[in-house]
C-alpha cells in the first residue's frame, strides 16, 4: 500500500525524461482517472488515499509505458475530440486541437449556409474524427470518408458506432480518385487533413510521436510537400458543386504556398487562416 501522493510523485519523477512537470502532472491526472475513476478533485481532498498493489501496478505499467514515449492516448485508448470520445491506436493520428478549430469552422459554415442537407467527404479520415464531429453537430449532413489503411477505417467506424454518427467509410487512395470515382458524385464539400510534415521536419518532433504515431499519415516527401493538396484540390474541382467549398488543415510552413496553389487553379475566395496560436493552420476555398 502507498498513499495517493506519494504514488503521483514516483509516477511524474519516472516520465519526467520526456515531459515537464506540468505536462507530466497532466498525464498523471488522465491516467488515475482512467484506470480508477479518481478526479483532480479526489486527489486534492485525498492525498493520504492508500492504493492497493494492483492499483500501483497498472500504475507502473502505465508509467513504464509512457517513460519510452508511448503517448497516454494509446495507453488508455480513447481521446476526447469536439465533446466526443473517440477510440485510438497505433493505426491513427491522435486528434488535435488545430483540427477541432477546423472542424468548429466547417460547422459555423455550415449552420450559416443554405443547404439543408449537404454531402460532406473527408478524406484521409483517420480516427474518423472530422466527419464524426460534423455529422454530430449538423445532424442532417450526409457524410462520407475515405483512407487507404484498412486499419484506420476499422477504428472510424467503432468511433462512428459508439458516437452513434452515420459515416459512409470507404477503403481508397486519393492519389488514385479519377479512377475510384465516378464523374457524377459530386459534394458540397470536401475536407481533409492531410499528411503535411516534410521528412527534414522530423528531426524537430517530439519522440511519442514520431516513434509512435503512424507515418503514413504524417509524412509527405520533401521534394512534393503540396502532393495531396494538390491531388485533393482537383478531386474537389472535379467533384465539388458549384458554390462548394474546400477545407485543408494545412503545414504552418506552407501556408501561402497552399493558398496560392488554389488560387492558380481557379479556387474563390481563398482563405488563409491562424489557428488559437497565430500559426497558419486551414485555407477555406470556394468553386
Amino acid at each position: 500500500m502507498q498513499q495517493l501522493e506519494a504514488v503521483k510523485k514516483q509516477f511524474i519523477e519516472k516520465i519526467a525524461v520526456l515531459y515537464e512537470a506540468n505536462e507530466a502532472e497532466s498525464i498523471f491526472l488522465i491516467v488515475l482517472e482512467d484506470l480508477f475513476g479518481y478526479s483532480r478533485r479526489d486527489l486534492l481532498l485525498h492525498k493520504s488515499m492508500n492504493l492497493n498493489d494492483e492499483q500501483l501496478d497498472r500504475l507502473e505499467e502505465a508509467a513504464s509505458r509512457i517513460s519510452t514515449g508511448e503517448p497516454v492516448q494509446y495507453i488508455i485508448g480513447h481521446t476526447p475530440f469536439m465533446g466526443l470520445s473517440l477510440h485510438v491506436n497505433q493505426h491513427v493520428l491522435i486528434p488535435r486541437p488545430e483540427t477541432e478549430e477546423l472542424v468548429d469552422l466547417i460547422i459555423q459554415d455550415l449552420k450559416q449556409g443554405d443547404r439543408p442537407a449537404p454531402k460532406i467527404i473527408d478524406v484521409g479520415t483517420g480516427s474518423g474524427c472530422i466527419p464524426i464531429a460534423i455529422k454530430k453537430y449538423v445532424n442532417q449532413a450526409q457524410v462520407s470518408a475515405i483512407d487507404v489503411s484498412g486499419e484506420a477505417l476499422a477504428v472510424a467506424k467503432q468511433n462512428a458506432v459508439e458516437n452513434q454518427c452515420p459515416v459512409h467509410f470507404m477503403l481508397a487512395d486519393i492519389l488514385e480518385w479519377d479512377i475510384i470515382f465516378a464523374e457524377e458524385l459530386k459534394f458540397d464539400l470536401v475536407v481533409s487533413n492531410p499528411p503535411y510534415i516534410t521528412n527534414s521536419e522530423q528531426q524537430f518532433m517530439h519522440p511519442n510521436v514520431l516513434q509512435f504515431e503512424p507515418h503514413l499519415a504524417l509524412f509527405v516527401e520533401d521534394r512534393a510537400p503540396l502532393l495531396f493538396y494538390e491531388t485533393i484540390a482537383s478531386f474537389a474541382l472535379a467533384h465539388l458543386e458549384k458554390g462548394g467549398k474546400l477545407y485543408f488543415e494545412i503545414n504552418r510552413n506552407f501556408g501561402k504556398e497552399v493558398k496560392n496553389l488554389l488560387v492558380k487553379k481557379g479556387f474563390k475566395d481563398v482563405l488563409l487562416k491562424q489557428d488559437i496560436h497565430g500559426a497558419d493552420r486551414m485555407v477555406r476555398a470556394s468553386v
